[in-house]
C-alpha cells in the first residue's frame, strides 16, 4: 500500500501528510517505521471504510426573527388565527434590533439590556407578553432557558364599564338601533368574535336561550376568519336572554339566514362608543360592555359559579382580576353600613 515517503522534521520526529477523501490527516512518530505502519493502518481503514467522515459544519444559528418563522410553521395546525396574528405582531413590532441577530450571537447577560430598552417603547404588560413569547421560541430553537430579566412596574389601567344605573340609559338609548342586537347581546357577556359567529338560522324564534359556538377573529393577514373553537372549553356556553329590550330587537330584526352582525367589528366598536358619549355615559367599546355584565352580576349578587358559565369564563381568578368591577353605588353602601357601624351618619345622596 503506497504512501507518500515520510520527512525528518527539525524537532526530530518522522512525517506523513495523508491525503483521504479530500480531508487532511497528519501522523507522526520518533521513530520511522512506527511512522509509516501508524500511516498505512490509517488507509487501510479509510479504505475499508472504517475511518468515519468528516462531521459536516453546523449550520448557522437562525436570527431570532427566522426562529419565529420555525416556530409558528411548526405549530400552524394547532395555532388559532388570533394567536397567530399576535405572534407576527411581536414579530414585526418588538425588539426589532434584535430581530436580524443571530441567537448564538446574543450573550445571555444582553436579555436586561434588550428588555430595558424595549421598555421605553410600550406598555410594561405588552412587554411581557412580548419577552415571554421570545423566550419560548429561544427555548425551542436552542434548547436553552432566557435569563430571569426585571420589567418595569406597572398600574393596571381602570376598565371601563357601565354602573347599574347607567346600564339601564344605554339600554334605553340603544333598544330602538340597527345596533341593538348585537350591543345587547355584548351586554349579555358575549366576546365580540362570538357576536360575529352567530348567524339568524341559529337563533330560534322567540329563544330563552342563545347558542353560543365558535368565533370570528382577525389572522396575520388582517383577514377575518371564523374558527370552530371559541377562547376556552367554557366559551361554548347556552347564554339565557335576560334583558327584555334584546329579546323584542331580535324578533324586529330578525332574517331567515345570514350573520346577525351585518357591519364590521370596528363599525360596531365605533357605534358604541358613539352612544355612550351622546348620552353622557363612560366611552366603551363591546367589550365594555361584557364587563358591564360581570359588575352587574356581583351587584345584583348572582352567584359566581352562575355568572362563570353565562360568560364563558374558565376559572374565578379571571373574573376576580380582570371583570369583576365593584360599583360606585355599592361602594357607598358599604361605606354607609361601616359607618352606621361606628355611628356615622349614612352620607347625604347628591342632587343634580
Amino acid at each position: 500500500m503506497k504512501i507518500p515517503e515520510p520527512r525528518k522534521l527539525s524537532s526530530g520526529k518522522w512525517f506523513i501528510q495523508l491525503r483521504l477523501g479530500g480531508e487532511s490527516i497528519s501522523i507522526s512518530n520518533w521513530d520511522k517505521t512506527s511512522c509509516i505502519r501508524e500511516a498505512r493502518a490509517v488507509k487501510a481503514e479509510y479504505l475499508a471504510g472504517k475511518r468515519a467522515a468528516p462531521e459536516p459544519e453546523a449550520p448557522p444559528a437562525p436570527t431570532l426573527s427566522e426562529a419565529i418563522d420555525a416556530y409558528i410553521a411548526q405549530r400552524s395546525n394547532t395555532l388559532s388565527p388570533l394567536t397567530i396574528r399576535g405572534y407576527r405582531t411581536i414579530q414585526k413590532y418588538r425588539f426589532q434590533t434584535t430581530m436580524p441577530r443571530r441567537l448564538d450571537q446574543i450573550a445571555p447577560d444582553e436579555w436586561q439590556g434588550i428588555v430595558n430598552t424595549e421598555a421605553g417603547l410600550c406598555a410594561p404588560k405588552t412587554l411581557r407578553n412580548a419577552f415571554g413569547f421570545v423566550r419560548g421560541v429561544v427555548l425551542a430553537s436552542t434548547g436553552h432557558k432566557l435569563p430571569e430579566v426585571t420589567f418595569p412596574g406597572s398600574v393596571a389601567p381602570e376598565k371601563a364599564f357601565l354602573a347599574p344605573e347607567q346600564i339601564k340609559v344605554f339600554v334605553k338609548a340603544v333598544k330602538d338601533t340597527r345596533y341593538a342586537v348585537p350591543a345587547l347581546l355584548a351586554l349579555s357577556s358575549l366576546r365580540i368574535s362570538e357576536i360575529q359567529a352567530l348567524r339568524w338560522e341559529d337563533i330560534p324564534s322567540k329563544p330563552d336561550f342563545i347558542r353560543v359556538s365558535g368565533a370570528v377573529v382577525l389572522d396575520e393577514n388582517n383577514k377575518y376568519q371564523r374558527k370552530k373553537q371559541n377562547k376556552n372549553r367554557t366559551s361554548a356556553r347556552n347564554v339565557p336572554v335576560l334583558i327584555p329590550e334584546l329579546a323584542a330587537a331580535l324578533e324586529r330584526d330578525r332574517k331567515p339566514s345570514g350573520p346577525v352582525l351585518e357591519i364590521t367589528q370596528n363599525s360596531l366598536r365605533t357605534a358604541i362608543h358613539k352612544i355612550c358619549e351622546e348620552n353622557g355615559l363612560p366611552s366603551l367599546g363591546p367589550h365594555g360592555l361584557r364587563h358591564s355584565f360581570a359588575s352587574l352580576a356581583y351587584h345584583l349578587k348572582m352567584p359566581e359559579r352562575i355568572a362563570m358559565e353565562i360568560g364563558g369564563w374558565s376559572d374565578p381568578g379571571t373574573m376576580h382580576k380582570i371583570y369583576t368591577h365593584i360599583a360606585q353605588s355599592d361602594i357607598k353602601r358599604y361605606q354607609n353600613a361601616m359607618g352606621s357601624f361606628y355611628g356615622k351618619k349614612p352620607a347625604k345622596k347628591k342632587t343634580r
